[in-house]
């Protein structure tokens, strides 16, 4: 029998029906991220040193194999995070500033802290070294060599958690750096270790990120081994109690996600067919005291 519709008619039919079948058999994958839909999203802020070093390319799709969350990560510096959660913004922290992540907590906005791994920082600059650091055992002599002989440095600047390491050793030598050799680049770490590359410049950068970029930079690492450079990440959830808008449910479960034993065994092989090395070593079986924290 032949139709009434018109062709343009009938072949919007054709269509919306052709977008109905797919719809019908389109699965949720397990390795794929499950739909956008409010309710099943973890929002994640994060230093951007878990990013810039591939860690989270890498466990975000472990994680989707058994779990129904879309995770959205914001990859900040962690002062940045840590207002973001203040703020009720975001639903779980990965961050590496102890002390600051302690006032969160202590202000009650952050609960559930957990160790997850550690890695550390290194000073890294021209492989000429102007300052003559190359060697020192100590962070902070390193910095006092670099700040009298005024050679260019870069800091990111942005109260990030590398940031906040800084801060400490130039305080340690009471100085207030300033001046052309004092750059503050205002970035994540992998932006600013390229432009430390481009001034020959020396900077402070967690070991993980120097290594996932050294391939495009002309930097060597010059002091490292230092106690006092050990840089360890905690998670964080979010207080529902003071923000009951987040996604306490999923922050628990990517917390669980992260301690496992699971996955701290493939943070602890993250990097070294790549690089020789572990990028992270993990910590969830440990406390703070055995790292040196308290």
């Amino acid at each position: 029998m032949r139709s009434n519709l018109s062709p343009c008619v009938f072949t919007l039919l054709i269509f919306l029906l052709m977008l109905a079948a797919s719809a019908c058999s389109s699965g949720n994958p397990a390795n794929n991220p499950p739909p956008e839909d409010g309710k099943n999203q973890i929002i994640l802020a994060t230093t951007t040193s878990t990013q810039d070093s591939g860690l989270l390319d890498f466990l975000i799709p472990k994680f989707y194999e058994n779990h129904e969350y879309l995770v959205k990560t914001i990859a900040v510096g962690t002062g940045k995070a840590l207002k973001m959660a203040e703020d009720g913004n975001v639903d779980i922290l990965l961050v590496h500033a102890p002390s600051a992540e302690l006032d969160l907590v202590e202000k009650g906005y952050g609960i559930d802290r957990k160790l997850v791994m550690h890695n550390d920082f290194v000073i890294i600059g021209p492989a000429g070294d102007p300052a003559g650091i190359t060697g020192l055992n100590s962070a902070s002599e390193a910095f006092q060599d670099i700040l009298n002989s005024e050679s260019i440095f870069t800091s990111r600047g942005d109260d990030s958690g590398t940031h906040k390491k800084e801060l400490e050793f130039w305080d340690d030598i009471n100085a207030d750096p300033q001046g052309d050799w004092y750059l503050e680049s205002g970035q994540g770490m992998a932006a600013t270790l390229r432009i430390a590359s481009e001034k020959d410049a020396y900077t402070l950068t967690d070991r993980a990120t120097y290594l996932a970029n050294q391939d495009f930079l002309d930097l060597d690492i010059l002091v490292e081994g230092d106690p006092r450079l050990l840089n360890v990440y905690h998670v964080i959830t979010v207080n529902p109690g003071k923000w009951p808008q987040v996604n306490y449910e999923g922050a628990q479960i990517f917390t669980a996600f992260l301690v496992s034993t699971k996955t701290q065994e493939l943070i602890r092989n993250f990097g070294v067919d790549l690089y020789g090395q572990p990028l992270f070593f993990p910590d969830a079986d440990k406390t703070d005291s055995d790292l040196g924290l308290d």
